[in-house]
């Protein structure tokens, strides 16, 4: 238990800020560093009556865009693709919304 452990907090060592700021790449002469969002999670079982147990877990990584310098400044590029991706279910919603005001409105 106590290597699991040990092993555990070992690879939450590499997770955070590197994980989602990359290393920074040289492309064309400009130097960029690419940016993620990083999600993670992991979760155990315990002893039950007929001594089973268990644990899992998991994460993802989400491709947000790039920075780079424009003019001697860093900017940030975003993934266009993602973006959209992530702005769906927030036009969802706002339509759902603005249907119901619309119709309270024309009672």
């Amino acid at each position: 238990m106590a290597d699991t452990l040990a092993s555990l907090a070992d690879s939450f060592k590499n997770m955070g800020v590197t994980r989602a700021y990359g290393t920074p790449v040289n492309l064309g002469g400009e130097e960029i560093v690419p940016v993620a969002l990083v999600s993670f999670g992991f979760g155990g079982g315990t002893e039950s009556e007929d001594g089973a147990s268990g644990g899992g877990g998991g994460g993802f990584v989400v491709p947000l865009g790039i920075y780079h310098t424009v003019n001697g400044k860093p900017a940030f590029r975003p993934n266009t693709v993602v973006m959209l991706v992530c702005l769906v279910p927030l036009v969802a919603v706002a339509g759902r919304a603005l249907r119901r005001a619309v119709s309270v409105a024309r009672k």
